[in-house]
C-alpha cells in the first residue's frame, strides 16, 4: 500500500514505523523539509521525504498527523489532490482543561471531510498516546489493543482496518463518520482522567459479560443484548 503522511511529529513517527515494517511504501510530508528527510531516513525501508502535496499525491491512504485545525487547512489547500483517496484523521481537538475545541458540535473528522469532500475520511488512532503506538505490538494482559474506526466508505474502512492490524492491533467498527465526535469526546474524557486525575480510565468499562446489567452472562449472550 502507498501511504502519504502529513506531519513529522510523534504520531507520524510511531505509526509510520509499523507500516514501513509491514512493507508499505511511505512518503513523509512536511513543511519542514529537513525534518521530513530525517524522519524518512530513520524509518528506512520504503520511506521517503516529500512535501505535503507530494505525500498526498503519492498515497492511496493519507494520514493527517497534524494538530487540530492544521489538518483541515491542509486538506482544503490540497482538496483536488485528495479526490477518491482515504484520509485518516487521528487528531484530538482537546484544549485547556481537557475541553473539546469543537464547540459547534461538528467533529474534527467531519470538518476535515468538509474541507476535502471527495476524500473518504476515516477517524482512527486518536485514543492513545504516541508511546502506546510505539509498542511492538501494543498488547496488554495478553489482549491486542482494540482501535475504534469510524467512517462511511466500506473500501476505505477495509484499508484502514488492515493498517490497524499492521500496527499489531485489532480494528473495532465504530460506526459512521457522524460518530467520530464520540471518539473525540472519549479522548477528552480519558486524557482528563489519565493526566488530570491520574486515574485508571480502563476501569470505567466492565467486562462484556456484565456490560448490559443483570449479572454475569456468557459473552455471546451479552453481545446479543447490546445489539
Amino acid at each position: 500500500m502507498r501511504i502519504g503522511i502529513w506531519g513529522t511529529g510523534n504520531m507520524a513517527d510511531a505509526l509510520a514505523t509499523h507500516w514501513v515494517r509491514a512493507g508499505h511504501e511511505v512518503a513523509i510530508g512536511g513543511r519542514d523539509v529537513p525534518k521530513a528527510e530525517r524522519l524518512a531516513t530513520r524509518l528506512g525501508g520504503g520511506a521517503k521525504p516529500a512535501s505535503l502535496r507530494a505525500a498526498a499525491e503519492f498515497g492511496q491512504v493519507v494520514l493527517a498527523a497534524l494538530p487540530f485545525g492544521a489538518g483541515e487547512n491542509t486538506a482544503r489547500e490540497l482538496r483536488a489532490v485528495l479526490d477518491g483517496k482515504v484520509l485518516i484523521d487521528c487528531s484530538n481537538p482537546v484544549g485547556p482543561g481537557f475541553r473539546l475545541l469543537t464547540r459547534s458540535g461538528v467533529s474534527a473528522a467531519q470538518q476535515l471531510a468538509a474541507a476535502a469532500p471527495e476524500a473518504h475520511v476515516i477517524k482512527a488512532f486518536n485514543l492513545c498516546h504516541e508511546g502506546v503506538w510505539r509498542m511492538s505490538p501494543p498488547v496488554f494482559d495478553g489482549r491486542p489493543l482494540a482501535v475504534p474506526v469510524c467512517g462511511d466508505n466500506e473500501t476505505a474502512l477495509a484499508l484502514v482496518h488492515q493498517l490497524v492490524r499492521d500496527a499489531g492491533c485489532e480494528p473495532l467498527a465504530g460506526g459512521g463518520l457522524e460518530r467520530a465526535g464520540l471518539l473525540e469526546a472519549t479522548a477528552a474524557l480519558f486524557i482528563g482522567l489519565w493526566v488530570g486525575e491520574g486515574a485508571d480510565a480502563q476501569a470505567i468499562a466492565p467486562p462484556l459479560a456484565y456490560a448490559t446489567g443483570g449479572g454475569h452472562k456468557e459473552p455471546e449472550d451479552a453481545a446479543r443484548a447490546l445489539r
